[in-house]
């Protein structure tokens, strides 16, 4: 399901995109990222209206994913017996899925918006994806315990919404499957990227080209704006389609003021859509 990605991956086949890459994606914004995807086609990869237990902080991670549906007992008990009696799984099956988690996952749930006895993480439960990913989660569902979670360290929180009540009448069909978050798909091995705007599942084989076209946008944030500070040229110079003398400055100006973390920027792979996306936001 994921043969565009051309890397490592897990021993379950989940896409490993690079831990450098995630680095470079914590400083991602969530146009940036959604302005790659859109171009691609990809127009279900991103939602919004969360509840964001740690504002102001970003979430990034690779997806390992799992979808909930309501209980139905026959189906039930048959993939209990399955995860439990074939599969040597302990627990519920919330637990499953927690403990397949590594470092730098990123659990993504699908509960299908359920909040009222669809409370898929509590304290421990936190604790232990905490502990695991040192990321965090995403669950299209609720969460217990918040005042709890607000003290564990190295855990990001986005879900529907809290609540007392433990999970309940609910199972579990699908591990590291697509699943719908909202309106939005991801995959397995997606890497999600949870901001103040809302949470972005980008396919593996795009997470490079999504750092590389964010990183180039930022330097000529970068120089547009010590440009205007010096009084070098006008708003409308930099709001509107740069012209070839000030493409040529800035041409100059990165060779001298390129910042450590990106100096290596290959800016022959600067395409059409940086161009235009920047044309547009200046027509905006």
């Amino acid at each position: 399901m994921t043969r565009d990605w051309v890397g490592d991956r897990f021993e379950d086949g989940r896409p490993k995109v690079p831990a450098s890459i995630l680095r470079r994606m914590e400083r991602v914004t969530t146009e940036e990222a959604w302005a790659v995807l859109w171009n691609k086609e990809y127009k279900y990869n991103f939602e919004s209206d969360w509840v964001e237990l740690n504002p102001g902080k970003v979430l990034v991670g690779r997806a390992v994913t799992a979808t909930f549906i309501p209980r139905r007992p026959d189906l039930h008990g048959a993939l209990m017996d399955l995860g439990q009696k074939e599969e040597g799984r302990v627990g519920e099956m919330n637990s499953w899925v927690i403990e397949t988690l590594r470092e730098d996952d990123c659990i993504v749930i699908d509960l299908f918006g359920k909040v009222w006895e669809g409370t898929f993480s509590g304290g421990n439960l936190a604790t232990a994806i905490a502990t695991r990913t040192k990321r965090g989660q995403v669950i299209h569902g609720g969460i217990r315990d918040a005042q709890q979670m607000l003290k564990i360290k190295n855990l990001i929180t986005f879900c529907r919404g809290m609540d007392p009540t433990p999970i309940r009448d609910t199972t579990m069909i699908g591990m590291n499957t697509p699943c719908q978050i909202g309106g939005a798909v991801c995959m397995p091995g997606d890497v999600v990227l949870g901001t103040f705007s809302g949470v972005t599942f980008i396919p593996p084989h795009l997470a490079e080209e999504v750092v590389e076209q964010s990183e180039r946008t930022r330097l000529r944030d970068i120089f547009g704006l010590q440009r205007l500070r010096e009084g070098k040229y006008t708003s409308h110079q930099m709001d509107t389609k740069w012209t070839p003398e000030v493409d040529e400055d800035f041409a100059r100006w990165r060779t001298e003021n390129t910042l450590e973390d990106l100096e290596k920027i290959d800016w022959s792979k600067e395409t059409e859509l940086d161009r235009r996306n920047r044309d547009e936001e200046t027509r905006l």
